[in-house]
């Protein structure tokens, strides 16, 4: 299996929605895909494979030597860091998001709470926003889409998958909902902790809800004047709107929330791989 290969069968395993979205790119972009979003899951998943800041410090301090240029022989030697180092090569981009995207993910490692909702949008641009536009990137020849619309999309899909996996969190007593959306509803980061299904929580979860809304539908709005050949990297906003609603069944219980089924996923990708405006549907 070449490096490729390898970050195409992670990416598989590891982000369903990005790597059946990949499979709508046309084939001579996919493998720069699949190395940018094998990168993401790498950077993703440092809090569950080192568990203490410390080691996942370690961890993302590596990655940022490797895309520095800084391990040349151990990043050649990892078949996800040598694929993306290839791409970004390939392509002529430069790192430098990247870096600041490893940078963002440093808020994981630790159990601090998210103050705001500013800190929110920032955490959501600043994790998601270099994947779309890296990704749209390689797809329109090196033109990036308007940075608002990445924006928007960034902050939409964060949000989307914060709520998802709010029992994940909650079980390892680490807050993403913003302290103020809380605060506002009169809910504690121990009573989320404790997965207190409270009439309060439902309301200050439905108010996140609403701020995912408008930014797919803001994004949504400035899809039209973004180059179809960029299309690919947004389909897994796709499955966020339909997710929401699933939110917003009367059995919904934030704590034992069950995503939509691989399926579903599938099928609502392929709807908007042939109609780009399901896409942002909120």
């Amino acid at each position: 299996m070449d490096n490729f290969q390898h970050c195409a069968a992670l990416v598989r395993e590891a982000d369903r929605d990005r790597y059946l979205a990949t499979l709508f790119a046309p084939a001579e972009h996919r493998g720069a895909l699949f190395a940018l979003y094998a990168f993401n899951v790498e950077i993703s998943r440092v809090r569950e494979l080192a568990r203490e800041p410390m080691p996942g410090e370690i961890r993302l301090q590596w990655w940022r030597e490797a895309l520095s240029g800084e391990r040349a022989g151990e990043a050649a030697a990892h078949p996800v860091a040598a694929a993306l180092r290839e791409t970004l090569a390939r392509y002529g981009f430069v790192a430098t998001p990247l870096l600041e995207l490893i940078d963002a993910h440093s808020f994981d490692l630790y159990d601090e709470p998210m103050p705001s909702v500013a800190d929110l949008e920032l955490y959501a641009i600043r994790t998601q926003s270099p994947l779309f536009a890296m990704a749209a990137g390689f797809l329109g020849a090196g033109g990036a889409p308007p940075e608002t619309f990445t924006l928007d999309a960034s902050i939409g899909i964060a949000i989307g998958k914060i709520l998802s996996d709010l029992p994940r969190h909650a079980s390892r007593q680490q807050l993403y909902l913003p302290q103020e959306v809380l605060s506002r509803h009169c809910v504690t980061p121990q009573q989320v902790f404790a997965a207190q299904v409270l009439p309060s929580l439902l309301a200050a979860l439905a108010d996140m809800r609403v701020l995912a809304r408008r930014h797919l539908e803001d994004a949504g709005t400035k899809l039209m004047s973004a180059s179809p050949n960029i299309l690919p990297a947004f389909l897994p906003l796709a499955t966020v709107g339909p997710t929401l609603r699933r939110m917003e069944r009367a059995d919904y219980s934030p704590f034992r929330f069950r995503p939509l089924p691989p399926w579903r996923r599938q099928w609502l990708l392929w709807l908007a791989a042939r109609n780009p405006s399901r896409i942002f549907q909120a």
